[in-house]
C-alpha cells in the first residue's frame, strides 16, 4: 500500500519471510525474524498523566524484525516510517523516545516486565551490545474496510539499528459454535461459560434466527442437568447510556430464558435471568475487538 523509501534485500532475508502487505521495509534492511499469530492479545502503550499506561487489543498479530545498516540512525528510520504512515492516512497515536520517556522500553515492553505477551524472541542474533540506549516507539492506526489496523514500530540502537515491526488486525475471537462438550468442560471447571453465538440486533433483545444451533446445544446441556440451577447473564459493551445497557442486558438474558423454556423444553425453575450491562468487561472497551468480547451471554452455576 505504501513504501518507506524502501527496496527489498531478499537475498539476506530468512527463508520464507516477507514484508507485511501494507508496509514495506526501510531501505537496505533485511528480515531477521518473523512470527504470525492468528489470534492473541496485544498491549498498546498510552500516556496517562504523563505516565505510561497500556490497553489491550485482540486480533491477528504479525511481528517482523529487521536489521539495518550502521550508517542509518534511529531517528532517520523513525522519520521514514512516520512520514509514510501519515501519507497513507494512518493516525499517529503515540511517539516515544529517550527524551520524553524515562524508562527502558526494550526491557519493559518487549522483555516481559511491562508486557510479557509481546516478548521478543530469545535468539542470540538480536543480542549484540545495546548502544547508548537510543530508541523510538511509534504507534499508528487506520480503519481499512471496516477493520482497525494498528501498526507499532520500535527501533533500538544496538551494534546496528534493530527494527521491530508489529501489525495488529483487530478482530473478535472466532470460537466456532459452542458445543455441549464446551459447556460441560467450562462450567464444570470454571463455573460459567461465555456464549458468543447468540445474536441480537443492535440495541434490541429479540434473538436472531442464526442463534438456534447455539440455543439447541445449550438446551441439551441444561436438560441433561435438570437437578442444577443456572443464571443466564447478559453483558454489553460501554456504548450508550449506563442504565439503558443494564436494562438491555436484562431483557436479552430474559429473552434467552424464554426461548430455552418455550422452544427447547428447559424447565423454567432451572433458570434465572440477570443483566450486568457493562459492569463486568473481559476486555477493553476502547477497541472494536474488545467491545465484541464484552457483548456476550454467560451461563453461570447458581
Amino acid at each position: 500500500m505504501f513504501s518507506t523509501n524502501i527496496f527489498a534485500q531478499k537475498t539476506s532475508d530468512i527463508d520464507g519471510a516477507k514484508d507485511y502487505p501494507l508496509v514495506s521495509r526501510f531501505q537496505g534492511s533485511f528480515i531477521a525474524w518473523e512470527q504470525v499469530k492468528n489470534f492473541d492479545r496485544y498491549y498498546m502503550l498510552s500516556l496517562k498523566d504523563n505516565k505510561l499506561d497500556k490497553y489491550e487489543i485482540d486480533g491477528k498479530i504479525t511481528r517482523i524484525q529487521y536489521e539495518s545498516q550502521k550508517e542509518h540512525s534511529v531517528f532517520e528510520i523513525y522519520k521514514s516510517y512516520e512520514n509514510a504512515l501519515k501519507n497513507a492516512g494512518f493516525k499517529i497515536l503515540l511517539t516515544l523516545d529517550k527524551t520524553n520517556c524515562g524508562v527502558n522500553l526494550q526491557e519493559q515492553l518487549y522483555n516481559g516486565e511491562f508486557n510479557g505477551l509481546n516478548a521478543l524472541t530469545d535468539r542470540e542474533s538480536i543480542k549484540p551490545s545495546y548502544r547508548d540506549g537510543e530508541f523510538t516507539y511509534l504507534s499508528a492506526k487506520k480503519n481499512i474496510n471496516g477493520k482497525d489496523i494498528y501498526v507499532v514500530i520500535f527501533i533500538s540502537n544496538w551494534d546496528y539499528p534493530l527494527i521491530t515491526f508489529d501489525a495488529i488486525e483487530v478482530q473478535s475471537m472466532d470460537k466456532g459454535l459452542v458445543s455441549v462438550k464446551d459447556l460441560e468442560t467450562d462450567i464444570s471447571q470454571n463455573g460459567h461459560i461465555a456464549i458468543y453465538d447468540i445474536h441480537f440486533d443492535t440495541g434490541k433483545s429479540s434473538i436472531k434466527a442464526e442463534s438456534s444451533e447455539a440455543l439447541k446445544n445449550i438446551a441439551e446441556y441444561l436438560n441433561a442437568h435438570q437437578d442444577e440451577k443456572f443464571l443466564i447473564v447478559g453483558h454489553t459493551d460501554n456504548t450508550g447510556d449506563f442504565e439503558s445497557n443494564i436494562k438491555l442486558s436484562m431483557e436479552r438474558a430474559q429473552a434467552v430464558v424464554n426461548e430455552l423454556v418455550s422452544k427447547y423444553s428447559v424447565k423454567a425453575e432451572q433458570l434465572k435471568a440477570y443483566g450486568d450491562g457493562q459492569t463486568a468487561p473481559v476486555a477493553t472497551n476502547s477497541t472494536d475487538g474488545g467491545k465484541a468480547r464484552n457483548r456476550r451471554v454467560e451461563i453461570v452455576e447458581q
